[in-house]
């Protein structure tokens, strides 16, 4: 399967919460880094179980996948019920159809507040009109 196929396929899989089709994705000695929490998950079985376990009241939206040979980006937005809207830009490394590295950088819109400094060169962001 292509490499961008796989990620699409994972962040679908993930959605449905089909936790055997997510494993079939992910390698068993994948290795994947969240640097924003400081926790790094080993092996295919840590990373089904640590999306299986997370919190009921969530769903995938995939904003866009870009990917060039084996190296494929996602990014989603992930709207939960009574936590808020997460959104990550996840660096994927695919080999032989499966995710063999991942690199995942999970923040909460607005989590950062904006400095006072950039105040007079930025505005909020718009509403996404266009999907």
């Amino acid at each position: 399967m292509e490499p961008s196929r796989v990620v699409e396929a994972l962040w679908d899989r993930i959605q449905a919460r089909d936790w055997d089709g997510v494993a079939l994705l992910v390698a068993p000695d994948a290795v994947v880094e969240w640097p924003v929490s400081g926790e790094r998950i080993v092996g295919g079985k840590n990373y089904v179980a640590v999306n299986r376990e997370y919190p009921e009241g969530w769903v995938i939206r995939v904003l866009r996948i870009v990917a060039a040979g084996d190296e494929v980006v996602s990014e989603v937005e992930v709207p939960h019920e009574s936590l808020g809207v997460f959104r990550a830009a996840s660096f994927w490394t695919v080999r032989d159809g499966r995710i063999v590295r991942g690199t995942e950088y999970w923040t909460s819109l607005g989590a950062d507040t904006r400095p006072e400094w950039r105040a007079a060169f930025t505005e909020p962001p718009q509403p996404d009109t266009a999907g």
